[in-house]
């Protein structure tokens, strides 16, 4: 009786840190949707404010944005059916909504986990959550900034030399960015879990530099996996940035 009560109080805590959670994105995630973010100058200062205009908000300024930065010249964003605008602007909305939660979700699984963990693991989840957040944000500059905009343009190079219009459909468009996003912030936050896992004692800290081939090969097929196009140009310009966050793991480790 007493292990199924104690059954029961895990799940209850689990369920009330998961309310938690979902109750910070979803309250973010309808600001974004709801909010439009304004600038004015004002004296030679630059005021940001925002206003409630629902079929103008953040997501669309988001998504705006990015058709400015990233599609190629000559390829149109367009919409084939009804509602897809609408659920892109949802995904886009859910994404800034984890990412501006993350400290808030990586305590709510610390304290969940604090039962089963040592004092000095739970000060290393704690110390590491901001870093964690960081490496998640550089994650996705980095696939905005470089890898998007090179694979974009690559891939819709050949239609453009085909005298072929290219139509982008909006649903496409976001899925494969949010996709790079995710991709390239999830793998930035490599190094921090090789140190954690060593740190705790999981593995030793020899054992990322034995098996680096194995690891490399991993690396190399998750870049194909997670690229768009079969040409394998693509996959390593997703590959060798994991496989230089590998060995810059392998020195914080050391």
């Amino acid at each position: 009786m007493s292990e199924i009560k104690d059954i029961k109080k895990h799940l209850h805590e689990l369920r009330k840190r998961l309310f938690k959670i979902i109750i910070s994105i979803t309250i973010i995630t309808i600001l974004i949707l709801t909010l439009h973010i304004n600038t004015d100058d004002y004296r030679n200062i630059t005021i940001v404010y925002p206003t409630i205009e629902p079929f103008n908000n953040i997501s669309i300024q988001l998504i705006n944005h990015l058709k400015s930065k990233l599609i190629p010249e000559n390829v149109e964003l367009i919409q084939t059916s009804p509602g897809q605008a609408f659920f892109a602007q949802i995904h886009i909305s859910l994404l800034i909504g984890t990412i501006i939660t993350m400290p808030i979700i990586l305590k709510e699984i610390i304290d969940f986990m604090k039962p089963a963990l040592h004092k000095n693991e739970i000060q290393l989840g704690r110390s590491i959550s901001l870093p964690a957040a960081i490496l998640f944000v550089i994650g996705c500059c980095f696939a905005y900034f470089v890898t998007i905009p090179y694979l974009l343009e690559f891939l819709y190079t050949y239609g453009q030399y085909a005298g072929i219009m290219t139509f982008l459909n909006i649903t496409d468009f976001v899925t494969f960015v949010l996709q790079f996003l995710l991709a390239f912030g999830i793998s930035f936050e490599l190094p921090l879990l090789m140190y954690a896992t060593s740190k705790i004692g999981i593995v030793d800290k020899d054992f990322w530099t034995k098996n680096i081939r194995y690891s490399i090969v991993i690396i190399v097929i998750f870049g194909a996996v997670i690229t768009p196009d079969g040409s394998g140009i693509t996959m390593w310009l997703v590959s060798i940035p994991m496989i230089l966050l590998y060995f810059i793991g392998i020195k914080i480790v050391k």
